[in-house]
């Protein structure tokens, strides 16, 4: 495990400072403002230690002192979070169920809200399965590494500083595009799609762990696979706009040709993961229009498992 993995671990570990209240520090971001990602994945572990463990009477396959785990969750982005000044996280507990629990996230800085999440989790139940295939894709090892891609383009960034930022931000995951990314080809429209495999950069077996009830402990571990499901929703924000930038030939924020942000973020929870192996982010964008583009994801494991569904819309303007 890299310096870069343990630090992003360190920054999903929340401090406890009252009942329902949390503490996040946050950290430098490759635009002046904290990562969306980074914000949806703190909030999303505020929420689960507060979850109760799945009591006696549980529906479904649960075993008692079992923890539910996020099914789906709804973000809405709404001021840019500073960087420099920590966040907190105020958990309101909507409702606990049989087998389902309600969350409400509110981050707050500087004495206002920045963030709002809703989170619904549930116990584990079997019931009827059916899914999208997985698309074609090549073996993640074969890709090139953002290390090896980087450098290639370094004379598109408006900012000859963007390729160490980029690598310094993206040191905790292993993230390889399928095809060029949008910086590649800026002012050549493409097709709105892209696909990139991801995993951390390294292995996750050997941390502590907190299980059931324990996981919301004062002085608990980060508990898994909540764990998994949170960083992955620090990944899902990373690339997801991507598609409406190709589709436009824009090669975004680094090129300096678009201005944009996330306006909100959701998705649902189908299948266990784990982040630390590899987890293919197809991506794609249906519309854009009024400043705004919409994004669709779906997050496969390498066996063809359908994990996770993403949407985000967020602002995007042309400059210039």
């Amino acid at each position: 495990m890299n310096d870069a993995l343990k630090d992003l671990l360190v920054l999903l570990d929340l401090e406890r400072i009252e009942q329902d209240i949390f503490r996040g520090a946050s950290r430098d971001s490759l635009v002046p403002r904290v990562f969306g990602g980074q914000v949806a994945a703190q909030a999303l572990v505020a929420a689960g230690r507060t979850v109760p463990a799945a009591p006696l009477q549980a529906l479904g396959s649960a075993r008692a002192g079992e923890a539910p785990l996020p099914h789906s969750l709804h973000a809405y982005f709404l001021r840019p979070g500073d960087p420099g000044a920590p966040i907190v996280y105020t958990v309101e507990r909507t409702r606990d169920g049989r087998s389902f629990s309600n969350r409400r996230v509110v981050a707050v800085q500087h004495g206002q809200p920045i963030f709002h999440l809703s989170a619904s989790f549930q116990v584990h139940e079997e019931g009827l399965e059916h899914q999208e295939p997985m698309p074609k894709a090549p073996d993640p090892l074969s890709l090139p590494t953002a290390a090896e891609t980087l450098p290639r383009y370094a004379g598109h960034f408006a900012d000859p500083d963007v390729t160490r930022r980029l690598l310094r931000a993206r040191a905790a995951i292993d993230l390889r595009y399928v095809d060029p990314p949008p910086y590649a080809t800026p002012g050549e429209p493409r097709e709105p799609r892209s696909q990139v495999w991801f995993r951390t950069n390294g292995s996750l077996d050997h941390l502590p762990y907190a299980t059931g009830a324990d996981a919301s402990a004062d002085d608990a571990p980060p508990a898994r696979p909540l764990l998994d499901i949170c960083l992955v929703t620090y990944v899902s924000d990373m690339t997801l706009l991507d598609s409406v930038l190709l589709a436009h030939g824009r090669g975004g924020w680094a090129v300096g040709d678009v201005v944009g942000a996330s306006l909100d973020h959701a998705m649902w929870f189908h299948r266990p993961l784990r982040a630390d192996d590899w987890l293919l982010y197809d991506q794609e964008s249906p519309t854009a229009q009024s400043g705004r583009g919409l994004g669709r994801g779906r997050i496969f494991t390498a066996d063809g498992q359908l994990a996770v569904s993403v949407i985000q819309e967020g602002v995007i303007r042309p400059r210039g």
